[in-house]
């Protein structure tokens, strides 16, 4: 994951030629160079840009260079500091180190200093910032999930992601619980401008009010009882990258309005602090509540509602979607197996998963195909090893029989899976007719009327032309 676009470096010092010098010879695609004479101007530079390293000349004509370091500590802890000094300042640039700068430089200076001194600064940065990536779940290496199958309903919803990714605009999802809304925003996430950007993932539903307030938006030093030391919140963490609150329906009033101005805005402002900030991050939020009911209620903010219901997805239950099961299940018998071993489920077992209900949807068949393989006889899931399933597994129905209807249905679904997809093979391996396997998809609600999906079954039905 690259974390930043360059390297933002404020150079502040009151001789014009410095400044010159920093950004005629330390400029380049990999360091953007922000100049400053005076420790106002560094101020405002720092208000709408987070800067990665700050050298700061000791002397300056408004203010102590070592009171614009305290300063920069205070609002922008993750920022290194490089001091430039002259020999009779030594000491205190010294002293200074011991408070918390990163390293100090001496007049005159080679720009070979300069850039091994910046280049270490900014490795410590990273590393400070990665270990904060990686305890809000947005490390690095870790393969982006995808939506398994090739069921109408999965296809709309990648058209959608395709559609939406490369935009700025909030996404809203929707749907039950465990239909796969982290698995879509990271999908929008991974196919967006910020892909190689912060991912950042915050469940709303883990925080209490305050809590969550001060992680978002972090804190100044002393702004509340135990703020020992300023800490930098999700937001600024998460600029130039993607920031995903899951169950958004759980936030409070309060910071559904503070969380709209930073929508409109792209601005806000720490927890005891009195300056507001810049940051640049893409929204998504999702739910499993009907929120434009919790508008009615009185229980969701009605302007923040509309500003993150701009686009939204709604993840189709396992229930509506059964045909993608077999894809399903064998891509969590590969994800989950462990040391080589491989695993295979019976087909009397597959009839099983395929007329469950999953009230707990993917997540809970994902759980079930992990339990079952735990319990699988020589690597063969069996029906006694679904939790559903007693010494004598029993289907949903109370006559202890499916029907013919449910055991054709499940067939072709076995059949469609089997040839990848394909119809004319699939309707090879059952032995009937092309035509007569598209009239069974769409009486068992398998497919679509042709007009809604015609935009996503086009491509399928041009492989089994050509493969027929």
């Amino acid at each position: 994951m690259s974390i930043f676009n360059s390297i933002e470096i404020l150079v502040v010092d009151d001789e014009p030629n410095i400044q010159k010098l920093f950004v005629r010879e330390l400029a380049n695609p990999g360091r953007t160079i922000h100049a400053a004479g005076t420790a106002a101007q560094a101020r405002e530079i720092l208000r709408s840009t987070p800067i990665d390293v700050a050298i700061l000349d000791i002397r300056l004509p408004d203010a102590s260079g070592l009171t614009l370091m305290e300063h920069i500590q205070e609002a922008h802890p993750h920022t290194a500091i490089v001091l430039i000094t002259g020999y009779a300042d030594v000491d205190t640039a010294v002293e200074a180190m011991k408070a918390g700068a990163y390293d100090y430089i001496t007049k005159p200076f080679s720009l070979e200093r300069i850039e091994q001194v910046i280049e270490r600064a900014y490795q410590r940065v990273r590393l400070t910032r990665e270990n904060e990536l990686l305890r809000h779940g947005a490390g690095s290496g870790t393969p982006t999930p995808k939506f398994i199958g090739h069921s109408p309903a999965v296809q709309r919803v990648r058209y959608l992601i395709e559609r939406v990714a490369p935009t700025d605009t909030p996404v809203l999802l929707t749907g039950e619980s465990g239909t796969g809304k982290n698995v879509a925003a990271a999908a929008i996430h991974a196919q967006s401008l910020r892909a190689d950007q912060p991912f950042i993932v915050t469940n709303c539903a883990n925080f209490d009010k305050e809590l969550l307030r001060s992680e978002l938006f972090g804190y100044c030093k002393g702004a509340f009882t135990g703020a020992e030391r300023s800490h930098e919140g999700l937001l600024p963490l998460a600029h130039k990258g993607t920031l995903f609150f899951d169950e958004v329906g759980e936030l409070s009033l309060e910071l559904q309005a503070a969380l709209l101005r930073v929508l409109e805005t792209q601005r806000f402002r720490r927890v005891g602090d009195k300056e507001e900030r810049h940051v640049d991050v893409r929204f998504i939020f999702a739910t499993n509540r009907n929120l434009a009911r919790e508008v009615e209620l009185g229980r969701f903010h009605d302007a923040f509602y509309h500003r993150i219901n701009v686009f939204t997805i709604e993840l189709p239950p396992l229930r509506e979607r059964r045909e993608d099961i077999p894809a399903l299940v064998e891509y969590f018998l590969h994800t989950l197996a462990k040391n080589g071993q491989t695993y295979h489920i019976s087909p009397a077992a597959m009839q099983q998963l395929m007329t469950n209900p999953w009230p707990g949807n993917v997540r809970e068949l994902r759980n079930v195909i992990e339990r079952g393989m735990i319990l699988a006889e020589g690597g063969i899931i069996g029906v006694n090893a679904l939790p559903f399933c007693q010494k004598t597994c029993r289907t949903p129905r109370e006559s202890g029989f499916a029907t013919l209807e449910e055991l054709e249905r499940a067939h072709i679904i076995l059949a469609l899976h089997a040839a990848g997809g394909n119809k004319s093979k699939a309707a090879q391996l059952l032995g009937i007719g092309r035509k007569t396997l598209y009239r069974k998809l769409a009486d068992y609600g398998l497919i679509d009327a042709p007009s809604a999906t015609a935009p996503f079954l086009e491509g399928a039905e041009k492989d089994d032309e050509s493969a027929a």
